[in-house]
């Protein structure tokens, strides 16, 4: 029995075009890539390599493969054999048996066993993004049998290929867009710094001045305005941590949501007089831009509760809701009229806050009152 893909085949790869331009982040688009050549070929085993300059790979993602399997198989693999020859001539292959290929060098120990071979590179243009590889056919009507990819696995593998390179391009201009972006926002963050240390240490010179020229005629009015000079500089110190604070990068990437958010509150708890407690329960892993999302709207829920209301106590909480999350900032500082705010087109960082919600599919809601302290709930929907 022929091992030809199924008809539709051309509707599978439009669906696999789809899932691809739903993702943003580069990671996530190579995940997609991987999953849906592998779907679309019925192989047992499919990756895409992202080369780097020095004869490696900057990332390489895998399918078919268990993260148990792919620790025990150690380090990334380097651009040799068959995966060289793909990358260096930008052609495809196709081989009944990869352990043929002239320069096949063998596999490390815990490799698993591939025979039949595809592979296609990711084009833009003369660049080569990368390559797709795909090993051992399966046929589900004959599973105990060999197979091999056909013509038309290849055909359809090119035009998957096409579709790749132009998702991975667009991933990575949303990802050079978000550089620019959190350039911007350190642009705002030290234009805060300028003006508000400034004015402190403005008022403290003041200040210092009066309490030197009534040292001599009023010793008691001189320690009143040294016990200002000294408040003034603690609020100036604590301007400048929390400032500190913002412009570190968020460790994300290498410590997760959770870990990040418990590091910043913990920070903001020791450098600031307001008590900043975090818990968390029940949270799952969520798609890389919705956990930004959630790091950045508790970043300026933070801000103004701690520099703008004046809170004593801060309570940040982010659990679990489904595939998703909730998470709620609440403080019980001096609050305000959300819809005075709004007609005043005064928003302390909210309309930034619905937009990052609404950009990634999440809701957000403010609950607040003058005196009655304020409430930042955002519920994003997972992946």
């Amino acid at each position: 029995m022929s091992d030809r893909p199924p008809r539709g085949g051309i509707e599978a790869v439009s669906a696999a075009v789809l899932a691809m331009n739903r993702r943003l982040e580069v990671r996530e688009v190579l995940q997609t890539i991987v999953a849906s050549a592998r779907e679309l070929l019925a192989a047992e085993y499919a990756a895409l390599g992202v080369p780097d300059d020095h004869g490696g790979f900057a990332q390489f993602v895998v399918s078919g493969v268990s993260d148990e399997q792919w620790k025990a198989i150690g380090p990334l693999p380097r651009q040799h054999g068959i995966l060289a020859a793909m990358l260096h001539e930008a052609t495809p292959q196709r081989l009944d048996d990869v352990r043929d290929f002239p320069a096949f060098e063998g596999w490390p120990r815990r490799h698993p066993v591939m025979r039949d071979f595809i592979g296609m590179p990711v084009m833009d243009g003369e660049e080569i993004l990368g390559a797709l590889f795909l090993a051992n056919k399966v046929c589900e009507k004959r599973p105990a049998e060999r197979h091999h990819f056909s013509q038309e696995d290849e055909d359809l593998l090119r035009i998957l290929a096409d579709h790749a390179a132009i998702a991975l391009t667009n991933a990575r201009l949303y990802e050079r867009s978000r550089e620019l972006t959190l350039v911007g926002e350190r642009a705002r963050i030290a234009h805060e710094l300028h003006d508000a240390v400034s004015q402190k240490l403005f008022s403290l010179r003041l200040t210092a001045q009066a309490a030197t020229s009534l040292i001599g005629r009023d010793p008691e009015r001189a320690k009143e305005q040294l016990r200002e000079v000294v408040q003034l500089a603690a609020e100036a110190a604590d301007e400048l941590r929390a400032v500190v604070v913002e412009l570190r990068p968020a460790a994300l990437d290498d410590d997760g949501l959770v870990a990040t958010l418990r590091t910043q509150t913990d920070v903001l708890n020791r450098v600031h007089s307001a008590k900043v407690t975090f818990e968390c329960r029940a949270v799952r892993a969520l798609p890389a831009s919705q956990e930004e999302v959630v790091l950045r709207v508790a970043q300026e829920a933070l801000h103004n509760a701690l520099r703008h209301a004046g809170a004593s106590e801060v309570a940040v909480r982010l659990e679990g809701r489904g595939k998703g999350a909730l998470l709620r900032v609440g403080d019980d500082g001096s609050g305000f009229d959300p819809d005075s705010v709004r007609t005043a087109g005064r928003h302390f960082g909210l309309v930034s806050m619905r937009d990052r919600a609404g950009a990634v599919g999440g809701r957000l809601s403010v609950q607040s009152a003058p005196g009655k302290g304020t409430v930042i709930e955002l519920e994003v929907p997972g992946g």
